[in-house]
């Protein structure tokens, strides 16, 4: 009986707080659901309408919408491809013994700290400015043409900046991994005479892989809403080029004041996004059982 009612107690004292979460995030997304539904265009107060699924269908025949999801699809796999990669070389990188050990360390996670809107500003004008900045300066210096890279290749420069930002993310978390690995292993394959690609290949790689998977989990959900690196560098240009789904349904709320719509977009967003969240989910579940 203490036990039962110990229970009921606990269940009392974590209710308010679990009610609070829930309203926190059904009522967004039930005002969102519910404007979807509506005409409701900010140009026009007061002259609302109910459209069911009206702003939906607008919303997949807009031509931006297949370019917004391919550049969507093409942003997050390869930040992810970058990452992932850059970040175990970066590991096997920091796992070795040298001099001032932990100020490389803490300078390569750095880039993780700063604020997206900063970084975007940074290499936009301190490094790819065509005029000024420093790849114009090195392409200069050995008697090239300065690349424009936001206008000649704009969504790998996306690429590059996020990249940039999460690469110490992934670095962190295969570093960790790789420091649990039993050094005995690796020891008795170098005394086998197993070359270093075969070891990392057979004994590295595949304990880094639960921890890869963690990291490929995380990114992607972060990485479906990259929003201010493409506000601040390109603005979703040149036309669609780097205009992801996020930027889309931007643009159509609160530069078109098509809020009905804006909402559409949302709501086909957050059910994209739950969709890869269950797969990656059931990956990773599957991961960690094996």
């Amino acid at each position: 009986m203490a036990t039962k009612a110990s229970k009921t107690a606990a269940r009392l004292m974590i209710s308010p707080a679990v009610i609070l979460l829930l309203m926190w995030m059904i009522v967004p997304l039930a005002m969102t659901v519910y404007f979807s539904l509506l005409r409701y265009n900010l140009l026009m107060p007061g002259m609302e309408s109910w459209a069911g699924f009206e702003n939906y269908q607008y919303f997949f025949s807009d031509p931006a919408f297949t370019s917004a999801l391919v550049n969507t699809l093409l942003l997050v796999g390869g930040v992810l491809f970058v990452s992932v990669v850059g970040g175990v070389l970066i590991a096997l990188l920091l796992d070795q013994d040298f001099w001032g050990q932990g100020i490389v360390r803490l300078l390569v996670l750095a880039p993780f700290f700063v604020m997206p809107t900063v970084s975007a500003l940074v290499w936009k004008n301190m490094f790819m400015n065509p005029v000024n900045g420093i790849f114009a300066w090195l392409f200069k210096s050995v008697g090239l043409q300065p690349f424009d890279f936001l206008t000649a290749a704009p969504l790998m420069s996306i690429i590059g900046i996020v990249s940039w930002q999460w690469l110490p993310f992934a670095s962190l978390i295969l570093l960790t991994a790789m420091q649990s690995l039993d050094s005995e292993q690796l020891e008795a394959a170098e005394m086998d005479g197993a070359p270093p690609l075969k070891r990392f290949w057979f004994i590295i790689l595949p304990h880094l892989s639960r921890a890869i998977t963690v990291v490929i989990l995380i990114e992607t959900i972060f990485l479906l809403s990259v929003f201010a690196e493409i506000l601040v560098t390109t603005n979703g240009g040149p036309g669609t080029a780097t205009t992801n789904l996020t930027f889309l349904v931007y643009v159509q709320s609160l530069l078109q004041f098509d809020v009905g719509l804006g909402s559409a977009g949302g709501v086909v967003a957050i059910i994209l996004a739950n969709i890869v969240a269950i797969f990656l989910m059931r990956m990773i579940g599957k991961n960690l059982d094996a």
